[in-house]
């Protein structure tokens, strides 16, 4: 079970804490997790963010824990958020290995990481992830408008 009492520890495990501690970073870090820790939910602004990338990396891992990342990209919108908990995005036609779907089977935990460059911000974002193909709805919801994939 993970019970985690911040946002951060999914980060921050017990083996990370202890080795904060040894550094001397552990402190810095649990007046963070004392102010509220880190953000769970999408604002506005985040959400302005994640939708104005055009490029996003997405790590999973398999069943054993291998982890893969793999690179997405698209025109401005491509990621969508669809609620304050969840994001979206059309799966573009690839190499056709299917890496990341067959992880995502096998262990839903994903994380994001979003980086804009030129202004020098980046996001990491934690979570499960799931692949849908029989929502034709939400399909045509997240495929960006005269684009061809």
């Amino acid at each position: 079970m993970n019970a985690h009492v911040f946002t951060s520890d999914v980060a921050f495990t017990p083996t990370v804490k202890a080795i904060q501690a040894r550094k001397g970073s552990r402190e810095a870090y649990a007046r963070v997790e004392e102010r509220g820790s880190w953000q769970a939910d999408i604002t506005p602004d985040l959400a302005a963010f994640i939708e104005a990338q055009t490029s996003v990396f997405l790590s999973t891992a398999n069943g054993e824990g291998q982890p893969y990342i793999q690179h997405r990209g698209g025109p401005a919108g491509f990621l969508k958020v669809l609620d304050e908990r969840t994001i979206g995005f059309a799966d573009f036609s690839g190499n056709r290995q299917f890496i990341t779907q067959g992880n995502l089977d096998d262990n839903p935990r994903a994380f994001l990481f979003l980086i804009d460059y030129e202004h020098r911000q980046r996001i990491k974002i934690w979570g499960s992830a799931r692949v849908v193909e029989q929502d034709a709805e939400l399909v045509a919801e997240l495929m960006p408008e005269g684009y061809k994939a």
